[in-house]
């Protein structure tokens, strides 16, 4: 009997070891920056002319909530440097205080956040022409500097909730320009936070063509790889304002051929040249072709995947982009993708101006159960 109950005893003090291990080693992977689906908190405190009481309103408590209700379990925020500092450098505390509101709300509602430091004096990726971060050291200096005060303000948040992203889309002609930039900044940020998750793009605006360039840091696996996509661009910036699409007045198809042939009678002839530029046939396959190359290389290190943009302007049908965005939406899943989409409610909303969420758009990315 006694043999039976030492027996009896060894076996449950086994399980309970083993359960115990079970549970630590879950513990230290619930521990991570883990995310999946997200959504950009755009125009707010970056690529804004708001100030004051009116930036206050534009995002609140109540938006975070709406983001979290909608089934998105992070929020990438774009703070620009006009905006976070004057220019002598000095931190702007309305806008700093917008940044701590934002995380706060955030956690309140489950949502973890990733601080995208996105445009700078000294660099902007829609002027590429601007070369001064790479050829300034003054620039480059300033750049580390404020990561350094953005350590000290953030860095009393869990790891496992906010991550960083140093420069948004980096454009340069040389890729080595942003290798070195991105892995100096990624050794100034490790000295003052070892564990923080950081987001890593690629050159020339976080292309997927431009990440066999990209010289990643050895042995960091709190470093997650990103790329944006916004293929085909016929589709996804149809007569978007800003681009040489603008006056675009023919419908737009997808999958298949973009434009078709008969349409180009339609166009004047300097329009139709630059449609031709970007006319395409394009469909699921053509956008998995493309992803993939960015998929290789964070396997290659062992790294995770983010999508940190992509999207559909919404002036093409309704029909068109909710069938590119279930074809993208599928290549993510497919290959273990995380994504943020841009954005939220601004240019490229999954909200009405009522605060609806778009049916088209929202039903892809969170399936109703």
């Amino acid at each position: 009997m006694k043999f039976k109950v030492f027996v009896f005893s060894l076996l449950v003090g086994v399980l309970l070891i083993s359960c115990t291990q079970k549970t630590e080693k879950e513990v230290k992977v619930s521990e991570g920056f883990v995310i999946e689906k997200g959504l950009n908190a755009s125009h707010w405190i970056s690529q804004s002319e708001k100030r004051g009481e009116e930036r206050e309103n534009y995002m609140t408590e109540k938006d975070f909530k709406i983001i979290a209700d909608l089934g998105f379990d992070h929020v990438r925020l774009p703070i620009d440097e006009e905006q976070m500092w004057n220019e002598a450098g000095e931190k702007e505390a309305d806008a700093f205080q917008l940044m701590h509101n934002a995380i706060e709300w955030s956690f309140k509602h489950n949502l973890r956040v990733i601080v995208d430091l996105h445009v700078l004096r000294s660099h902007h990726f829609n002027n590429p022409d601007n070369r001064q971060l790479w050829e300034d050291k003054t620039a480059q200096e300033g750049f580390i500097k404020f990561w350094k005060e953005l350590s000290a303000e953030l860095k009393k948040y869990p790891n496992n909730k906010l991550a960083y992203e140093p420069l948004n889309e980096a454009v340069s002609d040389n890729p080595e320009d942003w290798n070195n930039l991105i892995n100096w900044v990624i050794s100034e940020i490790r000295k003052l936070e070892p564990e923080r998750t950081i987001i890593m793009g690629s050159n020339n605006w976080q292309t997927v063509g431009s990440f066999k360039d990209l010289r990643v840091p050895e042995n960091d696996k709190n470093i997650i790889l990103s790329f944006h996509y916004y293929e085909p661009f016929l589709l996804t910036h149809y007569q978007a304002g800003w681009t040489p699409l603008k006056d675009l007045n023919v419908p737009v198809n997808y999958p298949g051929t973009l434009i078709k042939k008969d349409d180009y009678k339609k166009m004047d002839k300097d329009l139709a040249e630059k449609v031709k530029t970007y006319n395409q046939v394009f469909d699921k396959e053509a956008i998995e072709k493309e992803i993939l190359q960015a998929v290789v290389v964070a396997k290659k290190f062992d790294l995770k995947l983010f999508c940190g943009e992509f999207g559909c302007f919404p002036s093409s049908d309704i029909s068109i982009r909710h069938l590119w965005y279930k074809d993208i939406i599928a290549v993510f899943e497919k290959h273990n993708i995380a994504w943020s989409h841009w954005n939220y409610k601004n240019d490229f909303p999954v909200v009405d101006k009522e605060m609806k969420p778009i049916s088209e758009i929202i039903d892809v990315m969170i399936p109703k159960k």
